[in-house]
């Protein structure tokens, strides 16, 4: 797969699915390229079913040696009931900071039943998951599971500490906040910062001047920071991010750049759940 000409180019595709597929409500996608020139946003977010975000990941591994979709839902959901044992470790964190993990169980129609269309996905896709894999190989079309609330913590401090997540969702009409959405615009910048991202500075802009934001500018929001977790994932020092859970029971991605927090590492061990 790949041209010739693209043997060092490396895409990420950033999607936040809205784990059903619902026309009115699809979820959006983003791609970010990195070359021997850098890292620039190749595609910026826009809203994406999953049938449009398949045709797209297609069409990108076509241009590219190695292509990675950090995606926004749960990819590996054994249990028929109840939450799996990421969820449970990923909710210590972010339930303190005043977040919510939306349990993922088989039983749960539409999103991880067997006609659920996030399986039928996966399995057009073809994609190797397996995050470490990812991180060393030279070629071929990897998944992760990411949890941009969880990024977000692990990303900006002031997020991390007692009820203080960011409440940006405007759909939540009751707890949205338009400041708390400019931080998040500026948190997305500076995170992209680090890898110097080409045209993301001015996409943050865009994203902080609309004043009337909607459900639909979230998940494009969501949907870039998928792709900042995988850029990061793939470039920057392993220690600098976090695998939590494993590929039996379920697993999320996330960066830790000023190390794995403490609530996380007592829950994974309280669960016996790994992290590294």
């Amino acid at each position: 797969m790949g041209d010739q000409g693209s043997a060092a180019t490396i895409s990420v595709v950033g999607f936040d699915s809205a784990w059903t597929d619902n026309p009115k409500a699809p979820g959006a996608i983003c791609v970010v390229r990195l070359d021997s020139h850098g890292a620039r946003l190749h595609v910026e977010p826009r809203l994406a079913s999953f049938s449009e975000a398949a045709a797209l990941i297609r069409a990108e591994r076509l241009e590219v040696s190695k292509c990675l979709v950090a995606l926004d839902q749960p990819t590996i959901v054994p249990n028929l009931s109840g939450s799996r044992p990421v969820d449970k470790v990923a909710g210590a964190l972010i339930s303190w900071v005043g977040g919510g993990v939306q349990p993922a169980n088989r039983s749960k129609l539409g999103m991880f039943d067997d006609a659920a269309p996030i399986w039928s996905f996966k399995q057009s896709l073809g994609a190797t998951e397996d995050p470490e894999a990812a991180r060393t190989a030279s070629a071929g079309l990897f998944l992760i599971e990411v949890f941009p609330a969880l990024a977000l913590v692990a990303i900006e401090s002031a997020y991390c500490q007692r009820l203080g997540a960011p409440k940006y969702n405007p759909a939540n009409h009751r707890m949205f906040r338009l400041e708390h959405w400019h931080s998040v615009a500026e948190t997305i910048r500076t995170f992209g910062s680090l890898r110097t991202l080409e045209q993301l500075e001015l996409w943050c802009s865009d994203v902080s001047a609309n004043m009337t934001p909607r459900k639909a500018d979230q998940d494009k929001i969501d949907a870039m920071i998928c792709g900042l977790i995988g850029l990061h994932w793939l470039v920057a020092p392993r220690e600098q991010s976090v695998m939590i859970g494993d590929l039996d029971n379920g697993y999320m991605i996330a960066p830790a750049i000023n190390g794995i927090h403490e609530r996380l590492v007592t829950a994974a061990r309280k669960r016996d759940v790994p992290i590294r």
